[in-house]
């Protein structure tokens, strides 16, 4: 039975390359046309090889960098924030600043001085000071501690940032604590301390590496245009290069020694020698993209091991302004019993005067829970929210805006985030070859996991990886434990 599985699979995957266009083999296929993907293209662009094909399933290159327009303003629903002010070098910033992509630097300080009880009213700041006091304690115990075991304990062994506070003995229980947990953490990872690893989260490299001067992007052409200035330099155009087909859903990969086959959705065959995968890890957890043969146990169990979290950010235009403005207002926290509960809230009148805008911050199950709603489900449960902290008097909001990252079969998510006792051999496993088949993505950064510069660079060491085994023939892909 295997013997005729077997051929049947060698039959196919022969009758695939057969029924694909004559004109010349790409050498590479990428899948995705995102931060990642588009970085490993230039890459190998640099390094001598031009016949590349792009393979992108939207009509557009960006991926989970992604502008929409709502009630006239161009808002990110996806990436939204560049990071400066550190001692390394910010590739992703130094584009943003040739394109002269408009930012605007956001302050957290005042904070404290805007955190309302669940029944309205602000807490002392006073309060609010010592709780933050002792949660940025907390995150240099973390990081100390997280030092401690990269260097002392063998066997990889790892905790999750919960099990680093309760070891503090400060663990976050009140709804004053959680909702300042909430900000130290769910806010930048996407989850929650309890299932995210200490080890490979604090320190936290791209605020070390990078600084933790927070640009937040507002810029009519959107934070894509810089993904479409990496692209421009080595693609004729975006839109008619032969070597970028938009629209293209990748939903069969067939690999052997000989190459890959890549069908799409519409009927269309690509092949080529190798392919290059740059979608989500949430994406990778679906049938989405069926492997043919089945991608092996080991790399399945580490696709499927790892954590797609959902971050969504919920927009809402209102009349007027009823909430307070001018300096140091920008951002408040709303407290609430359960923790997430529309905790985050943030005004554009800084990066769009007279805009009317506010979004809420939701991640995790609460996004996930909220993506189940419709538009009016959630405007309900924010405008009680509101009313609470600002009088029934308010006006309705005139538009709302309510991402559903992980319900789009493209995404499936916002970013990863690195599980606790997910170790680092697994995590290389994530993104080793299978044969020919490539794997790209932020959720193979093991510096800057789920942020942009993450993408970038893993999309370089990914093209790289690809380049030692064309020109060295020092093909990871084809050792005994991955075929």
């Amino acid at each position: 039975m295997k013997k005729f599985l077997g051929m049947v699979l060698v039959l196919l995957f022969h009758s695939f390359l057969s029924l694909a266009s004559a004109s010349q083999t790409p050498t590479v296929i990428i899948i995705g046309a995102g931060m990642s993907g588009i970085s490993a293209a230039k890459t190998l662009q640099d390094a001598g090889i031009r016949d590349i094909l792009i393979l992108e399933a939207t009509d557009r290159i960006g991926g989970r960098v992604m502008k929409t327009q709502f009630s006239g303003y161009a808002v990110e629903m996806g990436a939204n924030w560049l990071f400066g002010g550190g001692p390394v070098h910010n590739p992703v910033l130094e584009m943003a600043k040739k394109v002269k992509l408009k930012t605007s630097l956001n302050d957290y300080d005042n904070l404290t001085s805007n955190t309302y009880k669940q029944d309205g009213g602000l807490y002392p700041k006073k309060l609010v000071e010592a709780v933050d006091k002792v949660a940025v304690a907390r995150d240099d115990f973390c990081a100390e501690f997280s030092t401690l075991l990269t260097k002392k304990v063998k066997n990889d062994v790892d905790i999750s940032i919960l099990a680093g506070q309760r070891l503090f003995k400060q663990e976050p229980k009140t709804p004053l604590e959680m909702v300042i947990d909430y900000y130290h953490n769910d806010y930048e990872d996407g989850e929650p301390p309890k299932v995210t690893s200490l080890k490979h989260t604090y320190p936290r490299n791209e605020f070390v590496d990078h600084g933790e001067d927070p640009y937040f992007v507002a810029d009519p052409r959107g934070f894509e245009i810089v993904v479409q200035y990496l692209a421009k330099q080595f693609l004729s155009s975006l839109k008619s290069d032969p070597r970028l087909k938009l629209n293209k859903v990748v939903r069969e990969i067939i690999y052997s020694k000989n190459g890959v086959a890549v069908k799409t959705e519409d009927g269309s065959i690509y092949k080529a020698k190798y392919a290059i995968v740059s979608v989500s890890v949430g994406v990778l957890q679906t049938d989405l993209i069926d492997f043919r043969p089945k991608l092996p146990l080991w790399k399945r169990l580490a696709i499927s091991d790892f954590s797609m979290t959902i971050y969504t950010k919920i927009f809402l235009k209102f009349p007027y302004k009823f909430w307070p403005s001018g300096p140091g207002t920008e951002f408040f926290l709303y407290t609430h019993v359960r923790r997430g509960y529309y905790p985050l809230w943030q005004h554009l009148e800084n990066e769009y005067p007279g805009s009317n805008i506010l979004f809420v911050t939701v991640t995790a199950e609460e996004s996930r829970r909220v993506e189940q709603l419709s538009d009016q489900e959630v405007e309900a449960e924010v405008m009680v929210v509101l009313k609470t902290l600002f009088g029934n008097n308010i006006p309705k909001p005139e538009d709302i805006l309510v991402p559903r990252w992980g319900l789009n079969r493209f995404y499936k998510g916002s970013y990863s985030n690195w599980p606790d006792k997910y170790n680092q051999n697994r995590h290389d496993q994530l993104g080793d070859p299978v044969g020919p088949v490539y794997f790209t993505g932020e959720h193979n950064s093991n510096k800057y996991i789920g942020y942009v510069t993450g993408a970038y660079f893993t999309g370089i060491d990914t093209a790289n990886d690809l380049l030692g085994c064309i020109k060295n023939q020092t093909c990871r892909g084809y050792n005994s434990q991955h075929m």
